[in-house]
């Protein structure tokens, strides 16, 4: 162990790593801080530029911009209570109260710094545990893997957006997207439809720019509106800055919602809004009645962004030695790492361990970055959620194109356009793309594992997964029950949600007083 982290450390005496995560960090924030953009926009649009370059350049680049982008959705949470990103939801219920109370400034380096511990926290803890997960991953065989990526297909559904149906649909259209192109045992061809761009598969780049980039556009057409924020920012940034003991005050809170983080985020699917969720909730309980949450604590700051952050870090050990992702970000990260040559799973640390360890030493150096950067350009960033639509949609679209014929040509970026416009879409319709992307991307490990396990089952797929192989039929079991409860639960919640009112029952209506619905 110890010599592959000598040999780790030689790979981080390149200055270039330093520079690339630099940038990857301040375009992270300001996509996160726009609230019409998003991290994934902003990762989409970039991957080609990871592709470019070596993996100790590329990867830590696009990890900069996953960090630097869950920050930056605190900004607009903090000041106008719109969060930029879906982590940053919970900074909003605090946020502009302690804005109208003059302390902007406070709040803002409170989600500075809380951000930075919590996903330091995570990093470390990614690092002490990856390697023992490998060895555990490396006694178990495609059966065993085969049911945790259903099993976790099912639960990235079941919490994505606000209908799990929804979800299962997207998973289940990803999966169909992900299985076009050439069978990997006979080598046949399947779902093309004739097209010779499909003839391989779906690309990764125009995918991923299709679904995130496209209808990100497509929905600023929509708002008609000059500015993605029209609130005026200024002097948010002027106040007094946090004291260190204020920092201190809330040391505990920041421990707690790390912890809560790090539990969150070995779990695909959950991601930072439910950390956040939970890590505010725990602070507020453990608090108690008589607290200031509710009406603006620096508390209610700190318990969120250490929550959020501290899931990075994790989602990276089901990546590395399963290669499952769990959010859209890490399913983008694991198509670069596939790029680059590294193969998600229990082999990596053997065969690539120095790179990886590297790679996953590089976060923490991004987050003392983070915190470099993040303070410096605090009051210029705050000033940028009010940039205009016209300066930023046309740079949007031009690196979406550059970014798609860096991988292919004008049949590659038709492909690209007709996916967008599916993706937008579903996002009008309700649909959460999530799990649309991480299906797509799990489709060959799903194949091949599956594959593997009929060969082993010798055509009797039911007795191998449930006698000899037990661990796996169980996780499928639960996976299967799960499903049912979900689709019988949501069947449920619509036949009430159909069913007619009782005859002669008083609806309640806001435009009539009580005491006149009460007389004859």
């Amino acid at each position: 162990m110890l010599d592959v982290l000598f040999a780790a450390l030689a790979y981080l005496a390149d200055p270039l790593i330093y520079l690339y995560i630099l940038l990857g960090v301040l375009v992270g924030i300001v996509f996160g801080a726009l609230p019409g953009l998003s991290t994934i926009l902003a990762v989409s649009i970039l991957l080609p530029i990871s592709f470019a370059l070596d993996p100790i350049h590329g990867i830590p680049f696009l990890i900069g911009i996953y960090k630097g982008g869950i920050y930056g959705g605190s900004i607009p949470a903090i000041l106008l209570g719109i969060p930029g990103t879906a982590a940053s939801i919970v900074s909003a219920i605090e946020g502009p109260l302690l804005t109208r109370a003059g302390k902007a400034r406070k709040a803002l380096e409170m989600a500075l710094y809380s951000s930075a511990i919590g996903d330091i926290i995570s990093d470390i803890v990614t690092i002490v545990l990856i390697g023992a997960v490998a060895a555990v991953v490396l006694m178990i065989g495609p059966p065993e893997v085969f049911a945790i990526i259903v099993f976790s297909l099912v639960l990235i559904a079941s919490v994505s957006g606000d209908s799990g149906v929804k979800g299962a649909i997207a998973a289940c259209l990803g999966l169909a997207l992900g299985l076009i192109g050439s069978d990997p045992a006979t080598g046949v061809t399947r779902m093309t439809f004739g097209l010779d761009v499909l003839a391989g598969g779906i690309p990764l780049i125009p995918l991923v720019i299709g679904l995130f980039a496209v209808p990100e556009i497509l929905a600023s057409f929509e708002r008609r509106a000059g500015r993605f924020v029209e609130t005026s920012v200024a002097g948010a940034t002027d106040g007094e800055p946090l004291r260190p003991w204020e920092l201190w005050r809330s040391a505990r809170t920041i421990m707690r919602s790390s912890a809560i983080g790090v539990g969150i985020g070995m779990v695909p699917g959950l991601g930072q809004a439910t950390a956040g969720f939970v890590g505010y909730s725990a602070a507020k309980r453990a608090a108690g009645p008589q607290s200031d949450f509710g009406k603006g604590t620096l508390d209610g700051i700190a318990a969120p962004e250490a929550a959020n952050n501290a899931v990075n870090g994790p989602t990276l050990v089901p990546l590395l030695t399963l290669g499952i992702p769990g959010d859209a970000v890490t399913a983008i990260l694991l198509g670069a790492f596939i790029a680059h040559g590294l193969r998600p799973g229990p082999l990596l640390l053997e065969e690539s361990g120095p790179l990886v360890y590297a790679i996953l030493l590089s976060i923490i150096i991004a987050n003392l970055i983070f915190v470099v950067v993040g303070y410096i350009v605090l009051k210029p960033f705050v000033r940028l959620i009010q940039l205009r639509k016209a300066a930023l949609v046309p740079i949007i679209m031009a690196l979406s194109v550059l970014g798609v014929l860096s991988v292919g040509g004008v049949p590659e970026l038709l492909l690209a356009l007709v996916i967008g416009t599916g993706g937008y879409l579903m996002r009008r319709a309700g649909f959460d793309l999530a799990p649309l992307i991480i299906a797509f991307i799990l489709a060959d490990s799903i194949e091949f594992t599956l594959s593997q396990s009929l060969l082993y089952a010798r055509g009797d797929l039911a007795a191998y997964f449930f006698t000899e192989r037990p661990a796996a039929g169980a996780l499928l079991s639960v996976a299967l029950v799960w499903a049912a409860y979900l689709t019988v639960s949501r069947v449920r919640r619509s036949m009430r949600a159909s069913r007619p009112r009782e005859p002669g029952r008083v609806t309640a209506s806001p435009d009539i007083p009580t005491e006149e619905r009460k007389k004859p």
